[in-house]
């Protein structure tokens, strides 16, 4: 496992559709080995392929000890409105007030090919809408009502 590079804001890759994975083999679950480890080591939530420069619908999300692993992930329900400060490793020093829905439900892969359905609210709901924005070339930045220096 290794701590793979973020790519950051003006980058080309992180305004680009990610590509869906057509089969889960043992390179994809190196992957998702590897964006856990470079999302722990950057003290991040959440962490989208395309941050790592890999251009395939892939996520991870590690919220309250709990690690969700999503390959072509789809969001299946979303409810109610939260309007919370939002950051991005992708987006170093910056934070911004983004709108996102209280609760949503995503489905997908895990790392074996199984299909999975995860629901979540608060934070994991942020994270699930956040990383998968990603996958479709959309940073929070995108969708901020407000902007700010990181303290």
């Amino acid at each position: 496992m290794a701590i793979r590079n973020i790519f950051v804001e003006g980058e080309d890759i992180l305004r680009k559709q990610a590509r869906p994975v057509d089969e889960v083999t043992d390179k994809i679950r190196l992957i998702l080995d590897d964006m856990l480890d470079t999302m722990r080591d950057m003290a991040g939530v959440g962490l989208a392929a395309p941050q790592v420069g890999i251009l395939k619908r892939i996520f991870v999300v590690e919220v309250d000890g709990m690690v969700y692993e999503l390959i072509n992930p789809e969001i299946v329900e979303t409810r109610g409105e939260i309007i919370e400060e939002e950051g991005c490793l992708s987006v170093p020093g910056k934070t911004g007030m983004v709108s996102r829905p209280e609760y949503v439900r995503i489905k997908g892969l895990d790392r074996n090919g199984n299909e999975v359905e995860y629901e979540g609210s608060g934070l994991l709901a942020k994270a699930f809408c956040h990383e998968n924005d990603h996958l479709n070339g959309i940073l929070y930045i995108d969708k901020a009502e407000e902007m700010f220096e990181a303290e």
